[in-house]
């Protein structure tokens, strides 16, 4: 959530910054710092009043004890009169307030200086490519079809048991994901970030604090009888952690890691691009999560994407990096950049990772803050990035390294699954 004194101080930039998300924000910016002025003069006002109903009620005590009733009933009742007009300001200053707060939490972040101009996907800007496209032959298969042919990923059984979306891992296919998930903790725990095992459900305070509520509520699997939300990233219960928190300047940067389940609804996604693996309702991913001061978030990011690059790297898959454009950034995100790996079989390229930095907009929400070294509190920076989600990469590793005898493993894994192909 965008702070108050940074709407006020500038309420045009903010409004021009946003346009660049393709965020029309004027209105409500101006009705935010009328609803602003509005809450300080009543504010005032109520001071003033609270004062003068003060000083009268002291003076009732006076004129009884020199005798003067008649004089001190006036003022009682004038008292009387005086509250009466206080709650009219108190309930003036609550409605300006619910109504600020209302407005605060639709804006979307401010966007960096560096996010590119742009409506959608197709305007992100390539910032790196790496690894080689493999040739495959006439006859390859795209991830679905080997999946069947190999019995290691069962998607009718998935519909059987849950619905389109939910997938059935199995043998050779279970342990190739469960490698995945081992090898990207222990490298994550190599790069010095703590593991956490989180809840895969949260309340409602959590969902607001990183965000997705009320942003992305229709997305979300919600539990109406405890009124709990299925995670749709472990960044949701990871940075919630640090809610309500006042953290110590030594103790920054803090980096924490977490293998969860992901839950997301996905209405409206149908079509030939969401097919096998390409689009789930349920899939597991490693998230890496991290708490910064402000000066030093953006060589974080720059860290954190570097790390990335290491892991598609490792699994020597073709890949590249974006850097996502104001139309396609997300509501809460500052900048993100985002990593795709190359589908041989279906020629096209999946994102598997988004690296972002939400500045101070989560620890806003969060209220997650730090003490400086003059003692002062100020709010953190707040980053996150898949590390990586597992279904594209199990659906880029399958179609890329198939061979007439089978499907080879990375290097790098077969340590994790005990065998160097799937036949």
């Amino acid at each position: 959530m965008l702070s108050l004194k940074v709407i006020k101080n500038d309420p045009e930039e903010v409004i021009k910054r946003l346009a660049k998300k393709h965020f029309d924000a004027e209105a409500i910016i101006h009705e935010i710092v009328a609803l602003d002025e509005l809450r300080r003069t009543t504010q005032t006002s109520l001071d003033q009043l609270l004062s003068e109903i003060n000083t009268h009620s002291r003076s009732i005590g006076q004129l009884m004890k020199e005798g003067r009733k008649e004089e001190a009933e006036k003022v009682r009742s004038n008292v009387g009169e005086l509250k009466e007009t206080s709650k009219t300001y108190e309930a003036t200053l609550k409605d300006a307030e619910e109504k600020m707060h209302r407005l605060l939490v639709t804006i979307p972040n401010l966007p960096h200086e560096s996010v590119p101009e742009g409506k959608g996907s197709e305007d992100n800007a390539i910032e790196k490519t790496g690894g080689t496209i493999p040739t495959l032959s006439a006859e390859a298969l795209p991830h679905w079809e080997l999946a069947k042919k190999y019995d290691i990923i069962d998607f009718e059984l998935g519909v059987k048991i849950s619905g389109a979306g939910f997938p059935v891992y199995k043998g050779k296919g279970a342990r190739l994901q469960r490698s995945l998930i081992n090898f990207f903790l222990d490298c994550a725990r190599d790069e010095g970030f703590t593991e956490i095992q989180p809840p895969y459900v949260v309340n409602a305070a959590s969902g607001f604090g990183t965000g997705q509520l009320p942003d992305k509520d229709s997305q979300m699997y919600h539990v109406d009888l405890d009124d709990l939300y299925l995670i749709p990233t472990a960044e949701v219960p990871v940075t919630n952690i640090y809610r309500d928190v006042i953290l110590e300047e030594k103790d920054l940067p803090i980096k924490n890691t977490a293998y969860s389940a992901c839950f997301r609804r996905e209405a409206g996604s149908y079509g030939k691009d969401v097919r096998g693996l390409n689009r789930l309702h349920q899939f597991d991913k490693v998230e890496i999560v991290c708490i910064e001061k402000p000066e030093n978030s953006y060589a974080r990011l720059e860290d954190m994407v570097r790390y990335v690059q290491t892991l598609v790297e490792k699994l020597e898959l073709p890949w590249r990096i974006l850097r996502l454009c104001g139309g396609d950034l997300s509501f809460t995100s500052a900048l993100t950049f985002d990593f795709e790996v190359f589908s041989a079989a279906q020629q096209r390229w999946l994102e598997v990772s988004s690296v972002s930095n939400f500045e101070s907009y989560q620890a806003n929400r969060l209220k997650c803050r730090y003490r400086d070294e003059h003692r002062k509190t100020q709010l953190c920076h707040t980053l996150n990035g898949s590390a990586l989600a597992l279904p594209r990469i199990m659906a880029a590793l399958l179609e890329n390294n198939q061979t007439p005898s089978g499907i080879t493993i990375p290097e790098v894994l077969v340590p994790y699954t005990g065998f160097s192909v799937i036949d």
